[in-house]
């Protein structure tokens, strides 16, 4: 059902207190026209200017920010924004403060402070939208990049399985393997850093459309950064040589723990010493109204940046500067040296987030370390993964019959059977041998690494911490356990410390991450929303040292928070979307926190208790043991779909080996590109059958209805798939499949959407890496789902998120790393940005070196 803005939640616990505040009525023109507004949202006919807007007349988040849409609406009232309510909430209160402190220049806000100015010039007209022809012809291009691609590792592949099968020993397969493999990673590393010179030369300031041909060539050089295998070398010191090689300015002793790659390396600065935290964002470049502007990030010496953070292009940072996690840095903010800035925007703060001292960490030792890597790569790794995949196929019956003249043919039974055969026992085996490995060879390794001891980078400690973080964090097991009661048995089989477990069948979603599990701690009643990434690692350019990180009892966590060690929250919070956790002050407790920097707001309100009943006693041993079984399909259907499409693709191998021969390496390419047109159509049928081909519809409702269960079903259908289409036509097609009401020529660079079906984006737009548009919230076992609409032409910035129920205005912006709450309206053509978003006064940057020209 829909969210409506009844009576019922105008609720009047004390109603001899509410009585007598009703006595006090409006005294100024603001107040009077302020309690009318309100009363019209929460259908009563008056309100008191002294009633609290959550106590005492039941509102929440997103009854109040249907308030402030309204009183942006009127001509005689100043624009009023959702953090203003929290702070001021009462009508009294709110009006007085817009009486004292007047408002804000060109947004009427009085509780957002100003943002830093921006050296950059404000951009003054509006992107001109492209033709569809030149959309078209910029798709085909890219399809015929990916066929030249693929026909390129076609070709090295054969070659290199024939040389190794001409192999007359075991020896002899290894060695070949080791020079087969040593020069195919070499070529993958190489083949983006040529590509870049040739196709690009040195980045500069400068900005060009989408769908033309130099942002073609952008396009290119940005594909082959993200698939080379450079990017699992993040946090070791030959990362940072591949990228000094790309063009980036990058000191000494600089240690980089983000997976995402900077594109545009040469407009990158970083200075000696310099730590950047995992799940930043430092691109230097950013979509805004239909082109790519680049710009540069300039880090100066011994910086620190924190966890899920992002910095805008145009951004600086001086000597010894500091910036939290869950922070960002807009276009223009320079934080000066040894300063130290937390928030989005960023703001000062005299927080220390360096929280480590040093350890004796030279050049020697980062050195050995990178050449160690080598080693295990080209003479472990590697051959193993060649020279070992070779042996096996040759060892296996099934598929030894597949490997020569005189095979069964492509429509034979026997090529069917022998997929069935290998597709099962590879991919259950694997499985079954993934759940064992996890519960036990990181139990051994963690032995060797001591919690709150300080150890170096770069030794052995930290290459077993690394291994912990890797093998403990596999996404599969947490989408298929995610979201069910069974997700707290697999934490614990990991080392999560959950306490005594007052289970709800959603304690967890499908994505939680850490550094080390044996360090988590979870209060008894406590629920996880997706996203959630806890922090018990801290770091410097020298040293690293692992803690316990402790979420209290009775918590409720939203999505996409980073949850750190030492932090200053305790018994029954809750921790709202993207909210920066506080690690200053007084232990907070029986408070909700939002935004970032975080402040106070009401833990909880009248409206969302209503499905308590069936959280207590024996309805709710009914409602679990109900929900559990659904689950259990809900896991078995997961793992069928998973398997099915390993089978199919296990056939199309089978095949391929089979007519080799015939057909030679245009098979291998012809297999690659099957590949990725087989996987997203596969699994949008997939989506589309459990939806059995309708749409979503927003709801209202407790974790144990059964409608919550079947929508839960459809967080567990694998959707990774879509990063490879980011940047391309093809994945507006996938959306449109997928039932998003989506418009033509949509820019998407990396934007995630949880309800697709509840989705309706705009032509024209522009979506940055990292957003996201969540349709839905999970609040202490009640479940909430409404449509979000983004108009035409509206951007979304980097690691920008948008709530449930909000409307986008034409021609709007959200600013990076910006949360805009559930109800939100955001007028056409204008700027938002912050956390929880506002309405900013300056308009958006734009680079100042001449604009480049097709």
């Amino acid at each position: 059902m829909v969210e409506k803005p009844a009576k019922s939640l105008a609720t009047v616990p004390d109603e001899s207190g509410a009585a007598e505040r009703r006595r006090n009525g409006p005294s100024t023109d603001t107040e009077r026209n302020l309690a009318e507004v309100l009363a019209g949202v929460v259908c009563v006919e008056q309100v008191s200017v002294d009633s609290n807007f959550f106590d005492d007349l039941g509102g929440n988040s997103l009854v109040m920010a249907q308030f402030c849409a309204r009183v942006r609406k009127r001509a005689d009232l100043p624009s009023v924004s959702i953090k203003d309510i929290y702070r001021y909430p009462t009508i009294r209160s709110l009006a007085t403060a817009l009486a004292e402190n007047g408002t804000d220049a060109g947004t009427g806000s009085v509780a957002t402070p100003a943002p830093a100015g921006s050296s950059v010039p404000p951009s003054t007209e509006a992107g001109t939208p492209v033709s569809t022809l030149r959309y078209t012809l910029c798709g085909a291009m890219q399809f015929l990049l990916f066929l030249g691609y693929s026909y390129l590792a076609a070709v090295f592949t054969a070659r290199g399985y024939a040389w190794i099968s001409a192999g007359s020993n075991s020896v002899d397969i290894y060695l070949r393997s080791v020079a087969f493999g040593g020069a195919g990673f070499v070529g993958m590393c190489a083949f983006p850093v040529v590509a870049k010179w040739i196709l690009v030369g040195r980045w500069k300031t400068c900005e060009f459309p989408v769908w033309g041909l130099t942002y073609l060539r952008f396009w290119t050089v940005k594909v082959l950064l993200h698939a080379n295998p450079m990017v699992f070398f993040v946090g070791n010191p030959l990362y940072v040589l591949y990228l000094r090689a790309l063009g980036a300015r990058i000191g000494p002793g600089v240690t980089i723990l983000s997976r995402y790659v900077p594109v545009c390396t040469d407009l990158l600065t970083i200075g000696a010493g310099t730590v950047i935290r995992k799940d930043s964002f430092f691109l230097c470049y950013r979509a805004h109204a239909g082109r790519i502007q680049t710009g540069p990030v300039t880090l100066g010496r011994d910086v620190f940046i924190g966890e899920k953070t992002v910095l805008d292009i145009g951004t600086s940072m001086g000597d010894g500067a500091q910036l939290g996690h869950t922070s960002s840095l807009h276009s223009g903010q320079a934080v000066p040296s040894d300063q130290r800035w937390h928030g989005s925007p960023a703001q000062r703060t005299e927080l220390d987030y360096v929280r480590i001292p040093p350890a004796r960490c030279g050049t020697l030792r980062r050195v050995g370390f990178g050449l160690a890597t080598l080693g295990q790569l080209f003479f472990l790794s590697v051959p193993l993964a060649v020279g070992g995949v070779y042996i096996v196929l040759r060892q296996i019956p099934a598929l030894s019959g597949h490997l020569g003249p005189g095979a069964a043919g492509l429509m034979s039974r026997e090529l069917y059977f022998d997929a069935l055969i290998v597709s099962v026992v590879l991919f259950f085996g694997l499985v079954v041998v993934g759940v064992v490995v996890l519960c036990t060879v990181p139990r051994l390794l963690n032995r060797l690494v001591k919690p709150d001891k300080v150890y170096p980078l770069y030794g052995f400690h930290y290459s077993t911490h690394r291994a912990i973080t890797r093998i403990t964090n596999v996404k599969f097991f947490k989408w298929l356990f995610g979201d069910s009661s069974y997700i707290v048995h697999y934490l614990r089989g990991l080392g999560y410390d959950l306490s005594r477990v007052e289970q709800t069948g959603s304690n967890f979603g499908t994505e939680v991450k850490h550094e080390t599990p044996y360090l988590c701690s979870v209060g008894s009643g406590t629920m996880i929303a997706d996203g959630l990434s806890i922090v018990n690692a801290d770091f410097s350019s020298t040293s690293f040292r692992v803690s316990r990180a402790s979420i209290g009892p009775h918590n409720f966590l939203g999505n996409n928070i980073a949850f750190p060690s030492g932090a200053k929250t305790g018994d029954n919070c809750l921790l709202a979307t993207k909210v920066m956790i506080p690690l200053d002050g007084e232990i907070r407790e029986g408070v909700g926190l939002l935004g970032s920097p975080c402040f106070e707001i009401p833990r909880s309100v009248e409206r969302d208790s209503r499905f308590d009943h069936m959280r207590t006693g024996d309805e709710l041993r009914r409602n679990l043991a109900a929900k559990n079984r659904y689950n259990i399909r809900s896991m078995a259907l997961f793992l069928f779909v998973r398997w099915v499409y390993f089978f199919v693709l296990t056939v199309l191998a089978l095949a391929d080996v089979e007519l080799y021969d015939s057909f030679g390496q245009a098979l291998i390419a012809a297999f690659l590109v099957f590949t990725l047109a087989f996987t997203p159509l596969y699994f949008v049928l997939v989506e589309r059958a459990i939806v059995a081909f309708r749409g979503l519809r927003p709801q209202l409702c407790s974790i144990y209805d059964p409608y919550f269960w079947w929508h839960e079903r459809l967080w567990k259908v694998p959707d990774e798939y879509l990063n490879v289409f980011n940047g391309t036509p093809f994945k507006n097609v996938i959306w449109r499949l997928l039932g998003v009401r989506l418009g033509s020529r949509v820019f998407d660079d990396g934007c995630y959407l949880t309800e697709r079906m509840l989705t309706t984006i705009g032509s024209d737009c522009t979506l940055n890496a990292g957003s996201k548009i969540q349709c839905h919230s999970q609040e202490d076992g009640t479940f909430k789902s409404d449509r979000s609409t983004i108009g035409d032409g509206c951007t979304l910035g980097v690691g920008s998120h948008v709530h449930y129920g909000v409307a986008m205005g034409d021609g709007s912006v959200l600013a990076p790393d910006s949360f805009l709450m559930k109800g939100e309206e955001v007028p056409q053509h204008a700027r938002w940005g912050g956390n929880p978003a506002t309405e900013m006064s300056e308009a958006p940057g734009r680079p100042t070196a001449p604009v480049r020209q097709e």
